[in-house]
């Protein structure tokens, strides 16, 4: 093994694994602000951090794909620049819908680094040492959540929130020196076709259904961009099992248990627990009138814990059956968010503290056992699709979790901007998402479970 392969290798996936999640912590303590700058309501912010997750999730299982057919770091190499040109862009925008277009351009760039990064890590390291090194890239992805809120917080607060785009920008030419030294990789797959009918169906099925869903209290053509999105995702279903060289093996899949189970586990916690986030940054600030940097301090507990517990639970998932330690986590995080619905706005700092620190304990504790166990249940050739997969069920659970924050927030408070009047309003909008993420997570500790054991399992084409 070339140490100074291993090394590049993962400099360059945790620079972009701390610039994708900073970015995305960072705007949301900026939300308050950047709503007020460009007179948005408090529903069109949310796409904010939606339009990112959309256009990630539609596009990083192509990209997977065409990374095990081609390589994987010419595409992680313009996944990169596409992020920091949309960065830059973004910092100039002067309207909320612009803003918005270079959000999800973001998002698209984000694919590509998201369907390469984790394989690219699997592809340089050894097996027995995958635990290790996906904990310590979780921590850095966690050390980004850290980084964001504090840093965008006292950004916003003493430049403006255009400069968190500006410094996005200057951490993606700086994820692409480092990417430059990274040994270009064998594509592992190299010969077979890339499915474009079957990329094309699963790409607007999946817009369609997200989008659809997120404007179905809004707009008339929700319910039928809704229809039309899951027509294409099952035709798309159809089509997989049909070809010869598919996007993604359903079959292969339908029939690893593990795989499925602990991918289906994942969605449903980033299900109920991205909007989390994004719902705490307004509370503080609007609910309990904090201005952005405190209330970036007070959102740094739950990061910070989540990066000191994943390098221990990846390992920790090396000896101990990932489905004990990742369903320890799910049931950690149920704990923090029934506390709340007892707190509300009562809730002093240091209950908000300690609540974060419990889901942040759970956060740690699911996340890189989880996807230890994915990555073991496939063959080298599947990396890229089962690093695709993941950041699927990553994205398409935190779009689906922002798509419920949407709709509360667009049923109970309607398109008024979030100010200290409308306080009652929020609240009332966040503790019933909160209600629906923890019954959500209490599926998810049972999804968890139903992996069985991995240590003493083959799997179906290993």
């Amino acid at each position: 093994m070339n140490s100074n392969k291993e090394r590049y290798t993962l400099l360059a996936v945790g620079i972009t694994s701390f610039l994708t999640p900073f970015t995305g912590s960072a705007i949301n303590i900026a939300i308050p602000a950047m709503g007020k700058s460009l007179a948005a309501d408090v529903v069109t912010m949310t796409w904010m951090a939606t339009g990112f997750l959309l256009a990630s999730a539609a596009f990083a299982v192509p990209v997977g794909r065409m990374a095990d057919l081609r390589g994987r770091k010419p595409l992680f190499m313009i996944g990169v620049a596409i992020f920091g040109a949309a960065s830059l862009a973004g910092g100039i925008a002067t309207s909320a819908p612009v803003l918005i277009a270079m959000r999800m351009l973001q998002g698209l760039g984000g694919a590509f680094v998201f369907g390469t990064g984790m394989a690219m890590l699997a592809a340089t390291y050894p097996p027995n040492l995958w635990g290790k090194v996906l904990g310590i890239n979780a921590a850095v992805v966690y050390v980004g959540i850290s980084a964001g809120p504090v840093l965008g917080g006292f950004i916003t607060h003493y430049l403006g929130w255009r400069y968190i785009f500006y410094v996005s920008f200057g951490l993606a030419i700086l994820a692409l020196w480092a990417a430059r030294r990274v040994q270009r990789d064998t594509a592992p797959a190299h010969g077979q076709t890339f499915d474009l009918p079957g990329s094309l169906l699963y790409v607007t099925g999946l817009l369609a259904t997200m989008y659809g869903l997120s404007i179905i209290v809004s707009s008339a053509w929700g319910k039928w961009l809704l229809a039309a999105g899951l027509l294409l995702l099952a035709l798309f279903v159809r089509h997989e099992l049909g070809t010869a060289s598919p996007l993604i093996q359903i079959k292969l899949l339908l029939r690893n248990r593990p795989f499925a189970f602990s991918n289906l586990a994942a969605l449903i916690n980033y299900m109920a627990t991205t909007g989390v986030s994004f719902l705490f940054s307004i509370y503080l600030q609007v609910v309990k009138g904090l201005n952005p940097q405190v209330a970036g301090l007070v959102l740094l507990s739950q990061p910070i814990i989540v990066a000191a517990i994943s390098p221990f639970s990846g390992r920790l998932s090396d000896r101990v059956e990932p489905q004990i330690v990742a369903t320890a986590g799910m049931v950690l995080t149920v704990v923090g968010l029934v506390m709340f619905q007892f707190a509300g706005n009562r809730a002093s700092l240091s209950l908000i503290v300690l609540i974060l620190l419990i889901m942040g304990a759970g956060f740690g504790l699911f996340g890189p056992p989880n996807n230890n166990a994915v990555m073991s249940t496939v063959d080298a050739h599947q990396h890229g699709i089962a690093s695709s997969i993941i950041s699927t069920m990553r994205l398409v659970g935190q779009t689906l979790s922002m798509t419920v924050v949407t709709l509360i927030i667009a049923v109970v408070m309607g398109k008024i901007q979030v100010v200290s009047a409308h306080a009652g309003l929020f609240l009332v909008s966040m503790k019933t998402a909160f209600a629906i993420f923890t019954v959500l997570c209490l599926g998810g500790t049972f999804a968890s479970l139903a992996r069985g054991n991995l240590h003493t399992r083959t799997y179906p084409g290993n």
